[in-house]
């Protein structure tokens, strides 16, 4: 086997170990009704509820899964402040559909573009207001690419996917499905591996010491565009 070859087995070896998959569970067969009771009494457990036209999984939150969504939270609020955007931060908010038969709750959700449209609600309801502009999703498994087509019935324009090695930035197409695409529709000098290089920061300095410098870095990047323009 060549070096580059074993240098890449290793580092895939090391992210599964440091980024355990989470433990599921797979319900058949279930309806709405039964999906709420169930989703209400779990409510405030560390649990991930996926509902899809009657499979209802639940996934339980490694801490790793926990820190990598905050962290990639805290990015979205560095980037907002330093582009002076409108942002409502939903965070782990239930986005669901009776109608549509599926709901499902990210690691973090955020109104951008429609944020206008939402501002004043104290409760969103995805049957009469948009879905949310952006959609974090933490996992090591093929889990979310399941996910996917859920966000996808609801919507949602912009997915971001990291398994613990890569970060892939989905964004729905007018077909209704969605595309992994190089750079961000939201923050356009945003890619995959910037994200990437500073999650993986988090075992070498504190969190707001990582944070830091990732807002340093997206000054730099404001700061170059700017220049750039004529």
């Amino acid at each position: 086997m060549k070096a580059s070859t074993m240098a890449t087995v290793s580092r895939r070896t090391q992210a599964a170990a440091e980024f355990p998959q989470d433990q599921r569970f797979l319900l058949r067969g279930v309806d709405w009704a039964t999906y709420r009771k169930i989703s209400d009494a779990l409510a405030g457990r560390h649990l991930r509820l996926t509902f899809d036209q009657g499979r209802l999984e639940f996934s339980k939150v490694s801490s790793v899964r926990g820190r990598c969504g905050a962290l990639l939270g805290r990015f979205i609020d560095v980037l907002t402040e330093e582009l002076n955007l409108l942002v409502f931060g939903c965070r782990d908010m239930t986005c669901e559909r009776e109608d549509l038969d599926r709901a499902l709750e990210p690691d973090q959700c955020y109104y951008l573009t429609h944020e206008p449209l939402v501002r004043n609600k104290e409760r969103v309801d995805l049957t009469t207001d948009p879905p949310p502009d952006l959609a974090v999703e933490v996992d090591s498994s093929r889990n979310s690419y399941t996910r996917l087509g859920v966000y996808a019935a609801l919507g949602v324009p912009e997915v971001w996917r990291f398994d613990g090695e890569h970060l892939r930035i989905h964004q729905l197409g007018a077909d209704g499905q969605y595309a992994v695409v190089e750079h961000s529709p939201q923050f356009p000098f945003v890619t995959g591996p910037d994200l990437v290089r500073f999650l993986h920061l988090r075992t070498q300095m504190d969190e707001n010491s990582l944070v830091k410098s990732f807002r340093e870095w997206v000054r730099e990047q404001v700061r170059a565009q700017g220049a750039s323009q004529p």
